[in-house]
């Protein structure tokens, strides 16, 4: 099943899901380096990471609904999908109360039951980057239907248009 939505030929949804998984892998990182004794500036970065991290990940969530929703019902990659979108979810909530609680306390720095929700959110982005790419690799969500090991550029426009400007 082919994206619904492309930027030159290639899937969005791939493009941004990348920087809110590094960008709050990072954030967790920060904050236990900073918890165990690290320089305090770790826990500010990783407060900012966070921020960027949720735009990123809604950013993401809205590129992935177009995919999702054009997965036919009653499929394995509809319950799969809506599976990953929920756990995303879930995700994107839970670092979002971690961020309000950061945003109004005296110090952006986290700690104790924090860092333990983190790692938790942590651990079900990690599930759901599985499921993302159980999506694609295994159920072909989101590749063109003319992928193949010698697929033309998508650069390059379709094959019957081609044939259109040769007439």
């Amino acid at each position: 099943m082919e994206s619904r939505l492309k930027v030159l030929g290639h899937p969005v949804h791939p493009m941004l899901v990348m920087f809110p998984v590094a960008l709050l892998a990072t954030a967790v990182l920060f904050d236990v380096v900073d918890t165990v004794g690290g320089p305090d500036l770790l826990g500010e970065v990783a407060y900012w990471n966070i921020t960027v991290g949720l735009v990123g990940g809604l950013l993401a969530a809205v590129a992935g609904s177009f995919d999702l929703l054009a997965i036919p019902t009653g499929t394995r990659a509809k319950r799969v999908g809506l599976l990953h979108a929920g756990a995303n979810l879930a995700v994107i909530l839970l670092f979002a109360a971690i961020w309000v609680v950061r945003l109004n306390a005296d110090s952006r720095a986290a700690g104790g039951a924090l860092l333990v929700v983190e790692i938790v959110a942590l651990a079900i982005l990690g599930i759901s980057a599985w499921l993302g790419g159980e999506l694609v690799d295994r159920l072909g969500v989101g590749v063109d239907r003319d992928a193949g090991l010698d697929a033309p550029s998508s650069l390059r426009p379709p094959a019957a248009v081609q044939r259109i400007g040769d007439v």
